[in-house]
């Protein structure tokens, strides 16, 4: 088994908007730099430009339970899952990030991902509070 972090973050922005914005991988640019700041559309692909390399984003199909769940492929290594929640919290929403510590990882290097997707998470409250606000 992997190591795995929750990381959780509530936003004034009711859960049909933040998802319907999260939801759209055109947008994930705006507040997910962990991710990439490059993603864009090739085909039917969506591609990344990280520092590990192109990497090739599959996003889990619209759906009406929150899940934004994808999976990046880098070259030469396994797929990496990203399981992504978006839960209706009262007019808000919750938004859940599961980090999985990959098989070469350290602890350090762990706990700097944990760091890069909680900023992720505080920039998609701001990005969301300001479109949506309450």
């Amino acid at each position: 088994m992997l190591a795995a972090r929750s990381i959780d973050i509530a936003i004034r922005a009711p859960l049909t908007q933040a998802y319907g914005f999260a939801s759209q991988p055109e947008n994930f640019p705006r507040w997910a730099a962990g991710l990439s700041s490059s993603l864009h559309r090739q085909g039917d692909d969506w591609i990344a430009e990280t520092p590990e390399g192109r990497a090739i984003v599959l996003f889990s199909p619209p759906n009406d339970v929150g899940i934004l769940d994808h999976h990046v492929r880098l070259p030469g290594k396994p797929d990496i899952h990203i399981p992504l929640r978006m839960i209706a919290n009262g007019e808000g929403t919750l938004v859940v990030f599961t980090l999985f510590g990959q098989p070469d990882m350290d602890d350090a290097a762990f706990d700097r991902d944990a760091e890069l997707v909680a900023k992720d998470l505080h920039a998609l409250k701001a990005l969301l509070e300001n479109l949506y606000p309450a």
